[in-house]
């Protein structure tokens, strides 16, 4: 499968479904860990006031006031010194004496807050959190009883361990992340390759369009799903039109060039009849006239091709037909040529022959002995083509002149001065460039950058 890109749809749809994921994971932890903070803290204060009326209905009070009892809370830890599980039963009026305190507490004692900091409430009883005896923190449920009808009234007490609360929070804060993490980042997973697989549809189509663009179909080739379907066909019905258009251009191209050829067949013939300056006169304009149509009918079959279909044109291939073309004219000449196999242009041979084959005949007409052909690729999408040659070159005022169509900066060598202006012309159609300089080689190099075909 091929890299994502950033901004594909595939990247995008997965990026935003795995940042709702991720925050909708965040919130469900969160309020589980609340709630199950506030069932923890609800069911410890339960358990502290259920122990403190255990404690209560096991203590009473002899006929001399003295607080009498043995509560038995069923719990270890009441028996373990400075556990931070305490019970403890005090006097709490004047004809109340005695003291009871569980086997951990001892005679230590363990400081409550005045009743006017934290009253009693409603069921006269109250929760608050102090310092323990071992550096816990400690909460306590106190209330106050009466023992008998004689108005001996106690305190009780019942401390437990708060840190306990908060410890089984962190452990099942660390057991709720790590459950949800799993289970995120497998539902992550599975999303992102629902996701994939929901749009291996327009996979298909962009792999039927690479087929089109590699000239290895006509047309766009299902089957596909229900949603691309109609796609498919707008796409095929462009391409029908595309091609139908390419075509007619064609033909009319070509029927035009057919009806001014005769035509100027025939004023050539009459000026030649009619000789002297006047006949060259007529001569040397029917010739023009001649090669310009010839050249705005190339323009126009390049603006209709533009409008076509993909080509693809092998580049090695057709340079060394070339060169072998320019070698026979020229035996003279030596001829380096180099192009690697496996680029492609995307274009029409024609095109590709024409650029390459006016600038090889250009150099060939002002070369001393050597030409230097070349083709490579730039960044796997741009075709790179160089001649050059060790003629005496060009300054940079007689480029500009050369690339005007009809000037020649030299009368003497045969040509009409179009070979440049119509390469030009040629890779402008194709959006490329042509740009001219000094080559190493002593002459001009001419350097062309096209379309390179995937």
């Amino acid at each position: 499968m091929a890299a994502l890109r950033l901004d594909s749809v595939a990247v995008r749809v997965i990026g935003l479904s795995t940042l709702w994921a991720i925050a909708a994971f965040v919130v469900v932890a969160g309020v589980i860990s609340t709630l199950y903070g506030q069932t923890a803290s609800r069911g410890f204060e339960d358990l502290l006031v259920a122990q403190l009326y255990n404690v209560v209905n096991s203590v009473a009070v002899a006929e001399d006031g003295t607080i009498t009892g043995s509560p038995d809370l069923g719990d270890l830890r009441y028996s373990q010194p400075l556990s931070g599980w305490y019970w403890e039963v005090t006097p709490a009026s004047a004809n109340t004496s005695g003291r009871l305190a569980s086997i951990s507490l001892g005679p230590a004692d363990v400081p409550s807050p005045p009743q006017q900091t934290v009253p009693f409430d409603e069921n006269y009883r109250r929760e608050y959190e102090v310092d323990g005896l071992n550096g816990q923190s400690l909460s306590v449920v106190e209330t106050e009883v009466v023992l008998d009808n004689q108005n001996h009234i106690a305190r009780f007490r019942v401390m437990g361990d708060a840190g306990l609360v908060a410890a089984d929070v962190r452990q099942f804060n660390r057991s709720l992340g790590l459950y949800l993490g799993a289970f995120g980042l497998g539902s992550i997973l599975i999303n992102a390759l629902a996701i994939l697989f929901g749009l291996r549809p327009l996979v298909a189509v962009r792999r039927a369009l690479a087929e089109v663009g590699a000239g290895r179909s006509d047309r766009l080739r299902g089957p596909f799903a229900a949603e691309i379907e109609p796609l498919a066909v707008e796409l095929n019905a462009m391409i029908d039109n595309n091609r139908r258009i390419v075509e007619r251009a064609r033909t009319q191209v070509g029927n035009l060039a057919h009806s001014l050829k005769t035509p100027l067949a025939v004023l050539r013939n009459e000026a030649a009849a009619i000789g002297g300056e006047r006949g060259k006169v007529v001569t040397d304009q029917t010739e023009h006239m001649r090669v310009q149509v010839q050249h705005y009918l190339e323009r126009a079959r390049l603006a209709a091709q533009g409008e076509g279909v993909v080509f693809r044109t092998p580049v090695a291939a057709t340079l060394e037909r070339l060169v072998r073309v320019i070698g026979k004219l020229n035996p003279e000449l030596a001829i380096d040529f180099v192009a690697p196999d496996g680029i492609v242009f995307a274009g029409e041979q024609q095109d590709l022959e024409e650029v390459v084959g006016n600038l090889l005949e250009n150099a060939s007409k002002w070369t001393k002995s050597r030409i230097a052909l070349s083709a490579a690729s730039e960044a796997g999408s741009w075709l790179i083509l160089t001649v050059e040659d060790d003629g005496p070159g060009l300054s940079d005022a007689e480029i500009a002149v050369a690339t005007k169509r009809g000037q020649r900066l030299d009368e003497a060598q045969p040509g009409t001065g179009l070979g440049l202006s119509i390469v030009l012309d040629t890779v402008r159609e194709y959006r490329g460039g042509l740009s001219l300089d000094r080559s190493p080689l002593g002459g001009l190099r001419a350097v062309v950058r096209l379309p390179q075909a995937s």
